[in-house]
């Protein structure tokens, strides 16, 4: 059997078994959850989800300002250094993704 057989058998092997869990695991939720059944509630959970995010952002540009030599928000600030900027915006971006993607799933 080549390599390539195996892998393949692997794969799909794999992608049964994940369906198969799938489907299984989705008859025992609970149909509501904690999803928001009114517009109210909706906004709210928006609004948590929002804050939270907002919150993460600004702790993993601290901690990347802490974690690096010299003083990002004093480059940014003070001396007005673009580059450092650019850094500083890339950073929150990065951290931005990671938070709505371990949001979203």
């Amino acid at each position: 059997m080549s390599v390539f057989t195996r892998v393949a058998t692997f794969a799909v092997t794999s992608l049964m078994t994940a369906q198969a869990y799938s489907a299984e695991s989705q008859q025992n939720l609970p149909s509501a959850g904690w999803h928001a059944q009114t517009l109210a509630g909706a906004l709210l959970n928006t609004a948590i989800f929002a804050g939270f995010g907002i919150l993460l952002a600004i702790m993993g540009y601290k901690l990347f300002d802490w974690c690096t030599p010299g003083d990002l928000h004093g480059e940014i600030v003070e001396k007005r250094n673009v580059a450092a900027a650019l850094v500083g915006g890339a950073v929150i971006i990065g951290v931005s993704i990671i938070v709505a993607a371990s949001m979203f799933g």
